[in-house]
C-alpha cells in the first residue's frame, strides 16, 4: 500500500465492471475524476452472474480488514437476467433468487463499518438487433431481451428502496438518450465511451445528492497535496505561481 492512504471506491461487478477502463469506460473517468481524491480499486468479473458474486463476498470485502471502502459500487443483473439454457447450465438465475442474493450482497456491505457507502446499478437495456444477429460457435441458445433486463432493472430497484441503498436506474437512465441502442453499446451489451458516460453522470449525480458525511462527491472531497508550491509552474506576471491541482480543463466532460 502506498501512502498518503485515500478513501477507496471499488468497483464490484460483472464484465460491465471488469471492461469499465476499455473503450473510454467509467472507471476510467472516475479514476480520472478522482485523481488526488479517492482510489478506484477494480473487481468486475466476466460473465459472473449474483450467485457466483455471494461465494466470493468474504473474499473480496473481509470484515477482518484494517481498513475498509468508503464506497462500493455493485453490478449484476445482465447475466442474470439471460434466459434460461435447455441444458440447465449457464449464468441465469430466476429473479426472486437473483433479488436474494442482491439482498445478501447489500448486507454483507452494510457490515464491514458505518461509512461504507454502497450504490447498487441495475441491469440497463440492450440492442436486442444487435446481439439477435450476432451469431456465434462458441455460445449457444443466448437470450436477451429488454423485457428480461427490465424485470431484473425493476427487482434491483425495489430492493434498493426496501432497504435504503442508492441505486442507478440503468434500464430508464439509458433509453433518454436519443439513438441509445446504437450509441451505447460497443457490441449490443457492453458499454461504449458514450454509455459510459451516462453510468458515470448517473453515479454523481447519487453522490452530489447524498447526504453523506463525508460527502463523497468529487467537489467536496479534498485535494491531495494541495498545497501552493514555489516549484509551480510560473505565471505570467511573473511574481506568481500556478496551483494546478484542482485544474480539470484536460477533461472532455467539465464533470458536475
Amino acid at each position: 500500500m502506498v501512502g498518503p492512504s485515500r478513501p477507496q471506491f471499488v468497483l464490484f461487478g460483472s464484465s460491465i465492471v471488469q471492461l469499465c477502463f476499455s473503450h473510454g469506460g467509467w472507471g476510467s473517468i472516475l479514476s480520472d475524476i478522482y485523481s488526488r481524491k479517492a482510489d478506484i480499486l477494480l473487481r468486475g468479473y466476466y460473465g459472473w452472474n449474483s450467485r457466483r458474486a455471494i461465494q466470493v463476498l468474504d473474499q473480496v470485502f473481509p470484515k477482518d480488514a484494517p481498513v475498509q471502502p468508503s464506497l462500493v459500487i455493485v453490478y449484476f443483473g445482465g447475466n442474470d437476467s439471460m434466459g434460461p439454457h435447455s441444458s440447465g447450465l449457464g449464468p441465469h438465475v430466476p429473479l426472486n433468487e437473483y433479488i436474494e442474493n442482491m439482498r445478501k450482497i447489500a448486507i454483507h456491505l452494510k457490515s464491514l463499518s458505518d461509512t461504507t457507502r454502497i450504490i447498487f446499478m441495475s441491469c440497463p437495456p440492450v440492442d436486442e438487433a444487435r446481439v439477435n444477429s450476432g451469431t456465434s460457435g462458441i455460445f449457444s441458445e443466448l437470450v436477451r431481451t429488454n423485457e428480461l433486463c427490465q424485470k431484473y432493472s425493476n427487482g434491483c430497484v425495489k430492493l434498493c428502496q426496501e432497504l435504503g441503498v442508492k441505486v442507478v436506474d440503468l434500464f430508464s437512465a439509458f433509453q433518454k438518450r436519443d439513438g441509445w441502442a446504437k450509441a451505447c453499446f460497443t457490441d449490443g451489451i457492453h458499454l461504449s465511451a458514450e454509455g459510459s458516460k451516462i453510468v458515470v453522470e448517473e453515479i454523481l449525480k447519487v453522490l452530489k445528492e447524498a447526504e453523506w458525511a463525508p460527502s463523497l462527491h468529487w467537489k467536496s472531497m479534498p485535494t491531495e497535496f494541495s498545497e501552493d508550491s514555489p516549484y509551480d509552474l510560473v505565471a505570467a506576471d511573473g511574481k506568481r505561481t500556478l496551483n494546478p491541482s484542482e485544474w480539470t480543463f484536460h477533461r472532455e466532460v467539465q464533470w458536475d
